[in-house]
């Protein structure tokens, strides 16, 4: 790396949110740097479900940002060669409760484009799910899912190719010093800097961080394949999503859902377990998850966990012989009082975090209002 390569903004991360960064700054015509520590992607943004979520979204601005992030990723995956391998969401609601939270979403301005289906109208986009019992369900038509780990490695090469990102792998950012950025293989001069850090809270502007009093969430996903084949044409989720995503849980209807849950699912509740399940190309299901907060990953899955995860998975889908194939550990930055943080350690630099798990959902949108901040 020669010690005088200059750019109008260096991106240090090469996660969804420093990506989506990346293309807000390069879409402006500016000459773009990322410098990521790992040889690639390795954290939270390929350990997800692909699941690019706007219904259940916290209400107000985040909800905006997931639905304008959704709109970026519909019209980057064709040229980016990145594959949507289904679209829309199915809630359905087996408690009462559920159905109320469901009813009364409708009637927010979240809920313009959605609908109430039928149980019957439900098993239409998803076959495999349990009938008996579902009072009615949400579809919402904003979702798309992508393979979270192969669209990331192909959304930077597209940024590479299509609009000159530079990337420099197996590179640390060492420290920033105004616009100059020493990093393990030289130094990098840049107007700006966005530092997109996932949840490493100590490499840089840890003084920055500390005051947030951000927690590490960790959780546990699956990967399951049906003993038969079955098709998702949406994605899922159930009541427990609807007494989690803020979006949902914070109506008033809310409160009730989670009284009846907290007594029904007293386990899965305090293990922060809600069943989403997503499919892939190869007919097999990703699905969790679990969440689990403290000051520092949880570095080994318990059984225990994954035990609830399919006992709530075997609660919605009626799918005999399935088997697990695949087991894995994703953590992400967290904050109880935020969904993002964006901090500004000097003019010319943005600290930039989502802290809610919603990366795949909001990344671009955010990197979109980042970019607008520094170039105002």
């Amino acid at each position: 790396m020669r010690s005088n390569q200059g750019f109008d903004l260096v991106v240090v991360g090469a996660g969804i949110v420093g990506l989506g960064t990346a293309l807000a700054a390069a879409r402006k015509g500016k000459r773009v740097a990322v410098v990521e520590r790992n040889a690639r992607a390795v954290g939270a943004s390929i350990r997800n479900f692909g699941f690019v979520t706007v219904s259940g979204q916290k209400a107000g601005e985040h909800w905006a940002r997931a639905r304008r992030a959704r709109d970026v990723w519909a019209e980057i995956v064709g040229e980016a060669g990145i594959e949507v391998v289904h679209r829309g969401l199915v809630m359905p609601a087996y408690r009462r409760e559920a159905a109320d939270v469901l009813d009364a979403f409708l009637e927010t301005p979240m809920g313009a484009d959605c609908h109430s289906i039928t149980p019957g109208k439900a098993l239409d986009y998803v076959p495999a799910l349990r009938e008996n019992g579902m009072r009615s369900a949400l579809y919402s038509p904003h979702e798309l899912r992508v393979e979270s780990k192969d669209a990331i490695p192909k959304l930077a090469a597209w940024l590479e190719e299509k609009h000159g990102v530079s990337f420099h792998w197996s590179t640390a950012v060492t420290g920033i010093d105004g616009e100059r950025i020493e990093t393990s293989r030289g130094m990098l001069n840049a107007g700006a800097v966005a530092v997109c850090p996932g949840d490493d809270f100590s490499t840089l502007f840890p003084g920055r961080i500390a005051p947030y009093g951000l927690k590490i969430c960790t959780l546990q996903m699956l990967r399951i394949a049906p003993a038969t084949p079955v098709r998702f044409g949406a994605a899922v989720m159930s009541d427990l999503s609807f007494g989690r995503y803020e979006g949902f849980a914070d109506l008033p209807e809310g409160r009730a859902l989670a009284a009846r849950l907290d007594t029904d699912c007293a386990e899965m509740r305090a293990a922060g377990i809600h069943v989403i399940a997503v499919q892939s190309s190869d007919g097999s299901l990703v699905v969790g998850d679990s969440h689990v907060y403290g000051n520092a990953p949880q570095p080994f899955a318990e059984e225990r966990i994954d035990d609830l995860i399919l006992k709530g998975f075997d609660e919605i889908f009626d799918m005999p012989g399935r088997r697990v194939t695949a087991r894995w550990v994703g953590t992400y930055a967290s904050a109880s009082d935020r969904t993002v943080l964006v901090d500004r350690p000097a003019d010319n630099i943005r600290l930039v975090m989502v802290t809610g798990g919603t990366g795949a959902s909001t990344g671009f949108a955010l990197g979109e209002e980042v970019i607008s901040d520094i170039y105002a």
